[in-house]
């Protein structure tokens, strides 16, 4: 095996040491000897909670909708089609700003539908509700551009062999195509809770920054950083461990698609 000119070998190990040099600076900061106090603060633990809760219903919910849209992309050639594709990917490239102003002007007190709502006494801005609606805004497309290439891998032959045994669609779709997609689905997943645990952008524009109500994580560090710099660390590093292990576990997810794929 021959071995790398010398400058690019240098300038990659530069770019990893860029890379690695600031995750690893949170940890040396870190005020050890009072992590466990640290992580009984207030702050941190409603921040955990309310996190945990709304970036769940988030995911559940995209996965919900998403996935019979995303099969029904996967499988349907129509007038429009690449159309939709972008506007449906068009969230995960948006400013945050952006996406935070959009929420507002379709769902807040004056905008298209929020003032519909609010004649019926429903209020979503600055509420739980917005915190999950800001991070699903966010976070699906990632669900939606995997669950895409799950179902597109899987051959249409095979469910075509499953209807002429007797299954109806339905049938086919839980026992053929479901499982052999499943891998590519539970990475998209993945991926989705992880990037609705580290909104913020559009989470502060919509919903608000109310402890215990809609301040998440990524919030909670901002609001933390000049008064309790140790709480901003502490929060920070534990969202840096669960981003790793979800990374992780979505390459152990997508490694076990490919051997199934071979198998």
């Amino acid at each position: 095996m021959r071995r790398l000119p010398f400058w690019p070998a240098l300038g990659g190990l530069l770019f990893i040491l860029y890379i690695i040099l600031p995750v690893a600076s949170i940890f040396i900061n870190l005020n050890w000897p009072e992590l466990d106090h640290t992580l009984q603060n207030p702050v941190v633990l409603q921040a955990l909670k309310l996190s945990a809760l709304t970036t769940i219903v988030a995911t559940v919910l995209t996965v919900i909708l998403g996935t019979p849209l995303a099969y029904f992309l996967a499988r349907r050639q129509f007038p429009g089609r690449e159309v939709i594709d972008t506007l449906l990917d068009l969230p995960l490239v948006l400013p945050p700003a952006v996406a935070g102003i959009a929420l507002l002007m379709a769902f807040g007190r004056r905008g298209l539908l929020g003032s519909l709502l609010a004649r019926w006494g429903l209020t979503l801005p600055f509420t739980t509700m917005a915190v999950i609606m800001a991070q699903v805004f966010v976070s699906a497309p990632l669900y939606l551009k995997a669950a895409r290439s799950g179902f597109a891998a899987v051959s249409p032959s095979l469910e075509e062999i499953s209807l002429t045994l007797g299954k109806t669609p339905l049938q086919t779709f839980y026992r053929v195509t479901l499982p052999l997609a499943l891998p590519t689905l539970l990475s998209g997943a993945l991926m989705t809770w992880a990037r609705a645990l580290g909104e913020f952008g559009a989470t502060i524009m919509f919903a608000g920054n109310m402890p215990g109500i809609t301040q998440t994580l990524p919030l909670a560090i901002y609001m933390a950083l000049d008064s309790n710099l140790e709480v901003s660390l502490v929060i920070a590093a534990l969202m840096v461990l669960i981003s790793f292990v979800v990374l992780l576990a979505v390459k152990k997810a997508a490694a076990g698609g490919e051997d199934n794929t071979y198998a």
